[in-house]
């Protein structure tokens, strides 16, 4: 029997730029469908990405992957990509892994600037293995 996604997403373009939303859980088998919609939507000429996080109510590793390789896709495109409104929990996990330039509201994140301060940032890849 087949598995019914648990995660919906709607896509709003205005122009070059594009607002999805996600509503739902984002995990290890709907991740998949965030690199779709971004393939998509630079496909169709669309270079500026905000992926509206509301309504998302789940975010394992997997779904912030999905993210990671969507702003690689976009800036690799000469775009750019942020995550709105994400939650405390995302937003906590995003801090924990030093991500939050995902997040333009939020320039430089705890963790990154800890790991700035204390001289770790070098250490860090500067690109995405995929």
């Amino acid at each position: 029997m087949p598995v019914l996604s648990s995660l919906n997403i709607h896509r709003h373009d205005r122009g070059s730029h594009a607002t999805i939303t996600l509503a739902g859980e984002l995990d290890l088998q709907t991740a998949h469908s965030v690199r779709v919609v971004i393939e998509d939507c630079l496909g169709d000429g669309i270079r500026t990405v905000d992926i509206d996080l509301t309504f998302l109510t789940f975010c394992d590793v997997s779904g912030l992957n999905a993210f990671l390789v969507a702003s690689w896709l976009t800036t690799t495109a000469g775009g750019s990509l942020c995550l709105r409104h994400p939650s405390q929990m995302l937003t906590r996990l995003l801090d924990l892994t030093a991500t939050g330039f995902l997040l333009y509201d939020r320039p430089l994140v705890p963790a990154a600037r800890a790991a700035v301060a204390h001289g770790l940032a070098a250490r860090r890849p500067t690109s995405l293995a995929l």
